[in-house]
């Protein structure tokens, strides 16, 4: 079972596949390193991809100290994994919390980036005060479900959340899948992830001096019925100089799973666009 070690000790599980340039699939919050076989099926013809199970997810490690959980932990364990694979730069291609993890990347670590992609991104992240507070309840809340449940029980309702009801409808199959393979995580990785990672996170309107700065090729994809990311992808759009933006129609929050066809497009036009240098060729030279 292959696996790296992070700086301190957390052994991560990584699975790789294709050669060529190498990407980087960094899953969501509901997922782990099986999230992104579609995109591993499409991609490693042409290049390497690596996909990986975050800390508190087996079969990587599930750390019960709290401490050592946290933004900066993940975007440094994206690091690492590039570290011990030899790998210098990628593409790194993040969906939710990952993608939110992605964009810490690319903004502190900008030369190991050919490109980065953001996909349903923007839970939590709404410029008020009262809307801040509305998200950090929500997490509290859904601490409270990982830990006074099991895993099987949490992982029924917090899949039957609004934003993945039209993978549920339209895809029977593959939400049962997704709802199956959530049902096999470790409640007590998700717990802490959720109250160390999600609820402590920067929003993107925190993050908006760094992101006015970001370098590498960004694109962002969005589905139409992703409602808790709709106007933080606006909001990257708008902010981000070398963003592009994609918004899915008829497609929740599950979208690398729920429309792969769409995804996986938009993918290799960033790939092919950003390695060639041909990314900002829309934009008139300054």
């Amino acid at each position: 079972m292959p696996k790296i070690k992070t700086a301190d000790g957390t052994s991560l599980y990584y699975e790789e596949a294709g050669i060529g340039t190498p990407i980087v699939f960094v899953h969501e919050f509901a997922g782990d390193y099986r999230t992104w076989e579609p995109q591993m099926r499409r991609f490693a013809r042409s290049h390497r991809c690596i996909t990986y199970s975050q800390r508190g997810y087996p079969p990587s490690d599930v750390p019960t100290d709290a401490a050592r959980y946290g933004q900066d932990i993940a975007r440094d364990d994206v690091i690492a994994v590039m570290d011990a694979l030899g790998i210098g730069r990628a593409h790194v291609v993040g969906h939710s919390m990952g993608a939110y993890t992605a964009l810490h990347v690319g903004i502190r670590h900008p030369q190991r980036c050919i490109s980065v992609t953001a996909a349903g991104c923007g839970w939590g992240s709404l410029p008020d005060a009262e809307a801040r507070e509305r998200m950090r309840k929500q997490a509290r809340d859904n601490v409270k479900l990982f830990t006074e449940h099991s895993m099987a029980e949490a992982a029924a309702i917090y899949a039957d959340g609004p934003t993945r009801n039209t993978q549920k409808y339209k895809d029977p199959r593959g939400y049962a899948e997704f709802v199956r393979m959530l049902s096999e995580h470790s409640a007590q990785g998700h717990a802490l992830t959720m109250a160390m990672l999600q609820a402590r996170r920067p929003t993107l309107w925190d993050m908006e001096p760094e992101l006015k700065k970001f370098a590498p090729p960004l694109l962002i994809i969005c589905g139409d019925e992703d409602e808790t990311c709709l106007d933080g992808s606006v909001f990257l759009k708008r902010t981000a100089p070398t963003a592009g933006l994609l918004v899915v129609p008829r497609t929740g929050h599950t979208i690398t799973s729920e429309d792969p066809e769409a995804v996986n497009a938009a993918l290799a036009e960033l790939f092919a666009a950003a390695e060639a240098g041909r990314w900002m060729a829309h934009r008139k030279p300054d």
